[in-house]
């Protein structure tokens, strides 16, 4: 029996680094963007050069009748199949200090950065708990854990994402489901770039970083591959940080 992954934001960055890595470890990957569909083929390429199987399964992780209509129609295809493997990757920034922050910023980044989590793993538990093994992997941030300036909607919906991240372990323990957050610091990603437009002197001054230099997607899907592995069976509810000792 296939072990398929979703990876939410998959098509670029760390999402795409950890749908490879996964594909590596033996899953089939549904590969999910919003609209970058020239992004999300070359992220399918990778991973079929390497060996491995992925789909495009493209939807907006804001957008509940978008995930249910494109999750119904895969499981509609798959009716012997279930997703054992989720990964909520997919994230945005719109930084701005609070005072000029707009309302719209605010609920945008909450949107896709906690609710998107909400909505895709209300549609997929479904499946773990009946077949009483599963992974979640929550991609949170240091910001989550640690304020940054022009950053309070973002690091808002990444310290949510950790507190449910903990709740939903407990609630689904019972049923051998693992689920566990990662907080990665500076990674070198275009998201990462976006950040710098705000506050270059972040990317600049490596004095923040213990180790003197940003994190790589590669090592991000190292982590979240050994999580989803059978070595870590009694590892949930845990935050885990990837960061150069940054905190």
């Amino acid at each position: 029996m296939k072990r398929y992954a979703l990876v939410t934001g998959a098509s670029r960055g760390i999402g795409r680094a950890i749908a490879i890595e996964l594909a590596k470890d033996g899953c089939s990957i549904l590969l999910n963007y919003k609209s970058n569909h020239a992004a999300a083929e070359e992220a399918k390429r990778l991973i079929e050069e390497a060996g491995g199987e992925a789909e495009l399964i493209p939807f907006d992780v804001s957008q509940p009748d978008a995930i249910n209509a494109a999750l119904d129609a895969w499981f509609a295809a798959h009716p012997d199949d279930y997703i054992d493997v989720l990964v909520n990757n997919a994230g945005i920034v719109d930084d701005d200090l609070m005072l000029m922050m707009e309302p719209e910023q605010w609920h945008r980044v909450i949107d896709v950065n906690l609710n998107g989590f909400f909505y895709c793993t209300r549609r997929v538990i479904e499946g773990m708990v009946e077949n009483h093994h599963g992974r979640i992997i929550n991609i949170s941030s240091i910001a989550g854990q640690k304020g940054h300036p022009g950053q309070v909607n973002y690091a808002a919906a990444k310290a949510a994402l950790i507190g449910a991240t903990k709740e939903l372990a407990t609630e689904l323990a019972p049923k051998t489901i693992t689920v566990n957050a990662v907080a990665p610091g500076m990674i070198e990603t275009e998201m990462a770039e976006q950040v710098a437009e705000y506050m270059p002197e972040r990317m600049r001054d490596m004095n923040t970083i213990p180790m003197r230099r940003l994190g790589k997607p590669e090592e991000v899907a190292y982590l979240v591959s050994f999580l989803c592995s059978d070595k870590a069976n009694y590892i949930s509810g845990q935050v885990i940080g990837i960061n150069g000792a940054a905190l």
